[in-house]
This record gives C-alpha cells, structure tokens and sequence, in this order.
C-alpha cells in the first residue's frame, strides 16, 4: 500500500535551509497579519505590504509605485483603489492636476506601526525562547546568505517582489 504524500510527516529539521527561513517568514507575517486584523486593521492582505513600503518615504504618483512594484499602471491603481476604500491611503494634491499622488493616511500609518510592535514583540519573544545570541547568528547567517544569493540590494533597497 503507498502512502500519499500528504500523510507522510516532514520534520522541520529535515528541510533545506531556503524552505525553512520561507516558512518561517511566511508564518510570522501570517500571525502579524492576524492580529493586525483582530486589532481592527481589518481588510489588510499580505500584498498590501509591498505597496506600504514604497509610501513610506512619502506620497507618490500611481506610475512611480507602478514602476518601484514593477506592475502596470493599472494594477497599481487597483491595489491603490483598495486600500484607498479601506481607509489606508489618502490622495494627496500633487503639482499637477494630471497627476494623481496617494499616500499613507493615518490609519495607514497606524497599521504599520500596530506591524512594527508585533514584529518587535515576536522577536522578544523569540530571544526569551531560544536566547538572543542565537537569534544574532541565525539572522547574521540569512543576511550573509542572501548577500551570496545577491538579494541584498533589493530588500536594501525595498525592491522585493511579491511571490508569484
């Protein structure tokens, strides 16, 4: 009889490097996103990120976050409307009337913050679990990996793309 592989048990430990450091990311921004939700700052996904991160510094124009997403204007304006109807992102006068700017409203920003404190509250949690120590040398290994892998300048950069 063959056991599918869905019954079959993986050990964490057993799995290459890349796929654990993933599913450990994939895992944490799940969690903040959770309680994200559960603290109000409902509607959010995952996406919504990679469009924040380039509002950051200030508002933009539709073209200049479709290039930094490296999306089509029209996906841009779409992942815009909605965060738009969500509440977190105003549009903001630009110089010219032709051109339309969003930025971070203060829901928006208090989202990012809400993000932040959880992040910050995971690594505590992490450090009192298994030591700051290690953590230092498990993130000093996965920032030296992705040097070697040449991912360094885009998420120096703020230019990592969503997963496909």
């Amino acid at each position: 009889m063959s056991r599918r592989m869905e019954d079959v048990d993986v050990r964490p430990e057993s799995l290459d490097l890349g796929y654990l450091a993933l599913f450990v990311g994939q895992r944490m921004n799940d969690q903040v996103l959770e309680e994200l939700h559960g603290a109000g700052f409902t509607g959010l996904r995952h996406s919504h990120g990679h469009v924040f991160q380039h509002l950051l510094g200030g508002a933009r124009s539709i073209s200049e976050l479709a290039k930094l997403l490296g999306v089509t204007q029209q996906a841009a304006s779409k992942s815009v409307a909605e965060l738009e109807s969500l509440g977190y992102v105003d549009k903001t006068e630009a110089g010219d009337a032709r051109v339309r700017q969003v930025a971070l409203s203060p829901r928006g920003l208090a989202s990012v913050e809400k993000s932040r404190a959880l992040r910050s509250a995971l690594q505590k949690r992490f450090e009192r679990q298994h030591g700051e120590g290690p953590l230092r040398e498990a993130r000093t290994l996965l920032a030296g990996m992705l040097v070697s892998l040449g991912g360094e300048d885009a998420a120096r950069r703020r230019r990592v793309r969503p997963t496909r």
